[in-house]
């Protein structure tokens, strides 16, 4: 069993449980790791975003990790926007390039910050987002619903600006469906429960807007809803992508483009269960073999053997 630095400020539970169940023992927020830690380390993998905050504390971090021949691997889960990191520092970083390797959600500029570079997307968490045969029977069910549509994620725009553009649009989407059951709401407070509930009771599951597109640029990447929703089998509708070509297959992603388009594809698979239901079937299968956070932390420790 080998140690894995896993340095989140505010922690990574998905990615931590996937070193764990490969076997590893997974240390958290070691910014200055001393001997005894490094001991037997296969890696290191630190947020892009914190690292960019603490230079310093960073370039400390590499000469302990180059030392004792651990590798440096940076995560970036917010790229282009970078949760607003300034550009400046980003150029800085850019020409330190600090990491051994850049993982990233969004190939969007990912050749600035390393010599080598690895997509490596958002994922679902297995010990939440899970569905059994049983579960997918049930939602087989045309009767087994309670809302049409739904959206649970952050809806607070007053603190947090980046999301002014999911709430202005969530509220003109809801005004085109009046006459159906709509739940938008924020997911703040909401148990682990209580979220697999809404998503197993709503015949549609909509993604719209991330954090990481709050920049000039919307960002390629998936957020980890567009993994969890049909990792418990429900039926994923996301704004458009470009990485989603990259992690599902044609009759495994449904999404729209633009308000009008999204409307109009609600109506559409409310009108088409079987073909909803297949599409969300195949997406959960598909989810269930290649994107849980286990995958994740093989692909980083495959990409730490490599640099070593």
């Amino acid at each position: 069993m080998a140690r894995v630095l896993l340095n989140f400020r505010a922690g990574f539970a998905g990615l931590r449980e996937g070193f764990e169940a490969l076997g590893h023992e997974v240390l958290e927020n070691a910014w200055a790791p001393d001997a005894r830690q490094l001991r037997g380390a296969a890696l290191c993998v630190a947020d892009f975003v914190d690292c960019a905050r603490a230079l310093r504390r960073t370039l400390g971090l590499k000469r302990r990790l180059a030392a004792a021949r651990v590798p440096f691997v940076a995560l970036n889960r917010d790229a282009p926007f970078n949760r607003g990191v300034r550009r400046s520092r980003l150029a800085l970083l850019a020409w330190l390039k600090p990491f051994g390797g850049y993982a990233t959600h969004s190939m969007q500029e990912a050749a600035r910050f390393a010599g080598r570079v690895l997509y490596c997307p958002n994922a679902a968490r297995e010990s939440v987002y899970r569905a059994d045969e049983a579960r997918l029977r049930a939602l087989r069910d045309p009767a087994a619903y309670r809302w049409d549509v739904s959206f649970l994620g952050n809806l607070d725009a007053q603190r947090y600006r980046e999301h002014a553009r999911r709430v202005d649009f969530l509220r003109a989407l809801g005004a085109r469906l009046s006459d159906l059951r709509v739940l938008f709401r924020d997911g703040r407070g909401l148990s682990d429960a209580e979220q697999l509930d809404i998503i197993g009771a709503s015949r549609v599951n909509l993604s719209t807007f991330a954090g990481c597109d709050a920049g000039a640029g919307k960002s390629w990447g998936l957020p980890e809803r567009c993994y969890g929703v049909p990792a418990c089998g429900g039926f994923l509708l996301s704004d458009a992508r470009k990485h989603a070509a990259d992690d599902f297959a044609p009759g495994e992603w449904a999404d729209y483009d633009g308000l009008e388009d999204c409307a109009a594809k609600i109506r559409r698979y409310l009108g088409a269960h079987e073909e909803r239901r297949g599409v969300a079937e195949r997406a959960h299968a598909r989810v269930q073999r290649d994107h849980g956070y286990r995958n994740r932390a093989a692909r980083l420790l495959d990409f730490a053997r490599d640099a070593r």
